[in-house]
């Protein structure tokens, strides 16, 4: 019981340095275009990342992190040496403001341990290779998406009506996307009538449905009256919109690093027999973990501002919301499909897809492609040092 107390801690602190190490993710551009303050920018995130225990209650990431390890090879020295090293490779990269993927360090960290344990045996290969294949697809997303969402904006500039129409056809089509990959229950539309009618708005899918799509909404609602704006009218009223965006991305950020942790806290009441399976997770495990990320992004990560927000490519109030809305929407969309995916990646792939808009020379391929290496050896280093640390706690033990 004693050690499973000590996993229970740690992994909260995993969760409160994710939230420092990731904290520049939500407020790089809201920072680097002065729409709020540092301090006040990261009370704004801090909020958010709360916010998003009311919203996803599915856990699915939480539940495809737990089972990348076989459940018959989980054991709480297993998880006590993935976290000990996921935190140590998070403090080094922080302090020397690598903007890595805390949820791969975790990943990494908890593969490698179990390896050491067990061999390659006790990896469950299906959602590692997803996860690894997201650490290419969740920033080519942001990115895709952040280019698109631009070339919207700069249109609906224009005069001609056709922008507009663009705008309208978008809310059609996206909220019908979204009815059908969201999966919206049946079910919970005939309990409308039987029922009280926020039983179903705050039904975890149906809510999502509806806050993705209100985002979606305000924008399109606000191209309809770009046109009439001037440069300076337009740039205050992109700077008020980017707190709506900043919220979105912050909610996202909560939503999926969140439930990392959430699922490496269960296994562990799993291993040592206090529940029998993910579906007993207790209600404290959500609420502690979104509470531990929110104090985290609280402390700030400025380090990694730095280079999220100015040293990738220079941000406007206008690129700033394509980012953050890219990045929501990204996030929204991989967190329904119980994908874990990097808040770091996403966000640099959306700031690099708004660079893109202006030029290719735009984006600063240099820092680009450093950053793509620090993602790239961020789950092996976090495996090996997890495995070394559980080959040195066995020496001693």
């Amino acid at each position: 019981m004693t050690l499973l107390v000590v996993i229970i801690i740690l992994a909260l602190v995993f969760d409160y340095i994710n939230g420092f190490h990731d904290a520049a993710n939500s407020i790089a551009t809201i920072v680097s275009t002065k729409v709020l303050t540092p301090f006040q920018a990261v009370l704004w995130a801090a909020l958010f990342n709360f916010v998003a225990f009311f919203i996803f209650k599915d856990h699915g990431v939480a539940n495809t992190i737990a089972k990348t390890v076989k459940e018959s090879y989980i054991t709480l020295e297993v998880i006590l040496s993935g976290l000990t090293a996921a935190i140590i490779w998070n403090l080094i990269t922080w302090w020397f403001g690598i903007p890595s993927s805390s949820s791969h360090t975790l990943i990494g960290g908890f593969a490698g341990a179990a390896i050491a344990h067990a061999g390659f045996n006790a990896i469950n290969m299906a959602p590692v290779l997803q996860i690894v294949a997201f650490i290419f697809l969740a920033p080519l997303l942001g990115m895709i998406m952040a280019f698109i969402i631009s070339l919207w904006f700069i249109n609906s500039f224009r005069k001609s009506i056709w922008p507009k129409l663009f705008s309208t056809g978008i809310i059609a089509v996206v909220i019908l996307f979204l009815y059908n990959a969201l999966e919206l229950d049946p079910a919970n539309l005939k309990s409308h009538y039987e029922s009280h009618a926020m039983k179903v708005l705050f039904h975890s899918h149906n809510f999502k449905l509806v806050l993705v799509s209100f985002i979606i909404i305000v924008m399109c609602i606000f191209t309809l009256y770009l046109s009439k704006l001037n440069a300076h009218r337009s740039t205050i009223w992109f700077k008020r919109l980017q707190l709506v965006s900043s919220a979105a991305f912050s909610v996202g950020h909560g939503g999926n690093d969140a439930q990392k942790v959430m699922g490496i806290i269960t296994v562990a009441l799993i291993a040592q027999g206090s529940i029998q399976d993910f579906e007993q997770m207790p209600v404290w495990v959500p609420i502690s973990c979104y509470t531990a990320i929110a104090l985290g992004t609280l402390s700030g990560g400025w380090k990694i501002v730095k280079t999220m927000g100015s040293r990738i490519t220079k941000v406007t109030p206008f690129e700033g919301v394509a980012a953050e809305t890219a990045g929501a929407l990204t996030l929204f969309i991989t967190e329904h499909l119980k994908i874990p995916v990097s808040t770091t990646h996403t966000i640099a792939g959306s700031i690099m897809g708004v660079g893109a808009t202006k030029r290719l020379s735009a984006v600063r391929w240099g820092v680009t492609v450093n950053l793509l290496w620090a993602w790239i050896i961020t789950i092996p280093i976090s495996g090996i040092m997890a495995a070394i640390i559980y080959y040195i706690s066995h020496i001693f033990s």
